[in-house]
């Protein structure tokens, strides 16, 4: 079912990749700032809002149990007490909040949010360029923003890793159960999409990173096979 608002609260990177993630799913976007001046230079509509707002006009205009909140605000005490007020305000809305470290994931999720998801640099870009795909957005959308077993996770290429000094399209994936790669990510953090013409000439070397979905036993195993070590755990992060 196509949810019917999305209401973003916080004008930066993260709410760029949401409207990009999210833009073709909804029926409407909101997306608010706190900073007034955001308004007049922004190249996209802001609405203006205030920590102590009561949502009255946002509750009367919005389908609550249909819609979803991400809370994006780069201040972690600022982005509790959202979370708490919006809460306070909508038991049924659904609300996905960033957290910058596993404390603040912690209270994120007793102020009441529906889902907290990590606020990381590297993998944040590597989601800006793999949602230019839509299967990736459509897969991404789900372990991200709604309930799923799903994890995405980064695996670090050692030195001993059968994959190192391998094409990329020599590989045979089909022999990796339970496990998408959408991604690989270089030393100089530059990242590519897997089925790209420029990715499946890449010559797989020490320090890369490749950027799995699956359930975390398959991952588990993946590691194990190729033999290389998890770089960012988001099962962590799962709630």
């Amino acid at each position: 079912m196509t949810k019917a608002t999305a209401l973003i609260f916080g004008h930066n990177k993260y709410s760029d990749e949401i409207i990009s993630n999210v833009k073709d799913k909804y029926a409407e976007i909101k997306v608010f700032s706190l900073h007034e001046e955001e308004l007049q230079t922004s190249e996209i509509e802001l609405e203006l809002f205030d920590l102590s707002d009561k949502w009255i006009e946002v509750g009367k205009h919005i389908d609550v149990e249909n819609s979803m909140a991400f809370c994006v605000l780069e201040d972690i005490a600022q982005n509790i007490f959202l979370t708490i007020s919006l809460r306070a305000n909508f038991k049924d809305l659904t609300i996905i909040a960033l957290a910058s470290n596993k404390e603040s994931a912690n209270k994120l999720k007793m102020a009441g949010a529906s889902k907290v998801i990590p606020l990381v640099e590297t993998t944040s870009d590597i989601i800006t360029n793999i949602l230019e795909k839509p299967i990736s957005s459509k897969v991404l959308h789900t372990i991200l923003y709604e309930e799923s077993e799903l994890k995405i996770a980064q695996i670090k290429i050692d030195k001993e890793s059968h994959f190192k000094d391998e094409q990329l399209s020599d590989i045979d994936w089909t022999r990796y159960n339970g496990i998408i790669v959408l991604s690989v990510m270089h030393q100089d953090m530059k990242s590519e999409f897997i089925y790209s013409s420029k990715a499946k000439r890449h010559i797989i070397q020490e320090g890369d990173i490749l950027v799995v979905v699956g359930y975390e036993a398959d991952i588990a195993e993946f590691e194990n096979k190729i033999g290389s070590r998890r770089y960012v755990n988001w099962s962590h992060w799962s709630w």
